[in-house]
C-alpha cells in the first residue's frame, strides 16, 4: 500500500514498514517516529544507524541480540522506544518487520 511520509509517496506493508528501504530518508524517519509518539533525539539516532548497518551485513535483529551488542541496554532500548522497542525502531529505521516481531 503507498503512504505520504514527509511529503514523499512510499510503499508500506499493512503494518506500516517500508517496503522499499531505497525511500527512506531521515525526514521518513522523523515522521514515522512522530507518528509513533516519539521525538528524536541524537541518540535514538544512533540507535537507527546501528539497526540499518546490521541490516545491510545481513544480520539478524532480536532483543537478545541488541543486549549482546554493547550499542545499548535493554532498559535504555525501552526507554528509547517504548511500546515494543525493536519494532518501533525498525519501522522508523525504514528496515523490514524483525522475524522475531512476527
Amino acid at each position: 500500500m503507498e503512504a505520504v511520509l514527509a511529503g514523499i509517496n512510499v510503499m508500506v506493508s499493512e503494518d506500516g514498514y517500508l517496503t522499499d528501504f531505497s525511500q527512506w530518508n531521515k525526514e521518513v524517519g522523523t515522521e514515522i517516529a512522530k507518528n509513533e509518539g516519539i521525538k528524536m533525539t541524537d541518540r535514538h539516532w544512533e540507535v537507527i544507524a546501528w539497526i540499518q548497518e546490521q541490516v545491510k551485513a545481513e544480520k539478524p535483529l532480536s532483543i537478545r541480540g541488541i543486549k549482546k551488542s554493547g550499542v545499548l541496554d535493554i532498559k535504555e532500548f525501552y526507554k528509547l522506544f517504548p511500546g515494543g522497542p525493536l519494532k518501533v525502531s525498525t519501522k522508523i529505521a525504514g528496515v523490514h518487520k524483525p522475524k522475531s516481531c512476527i
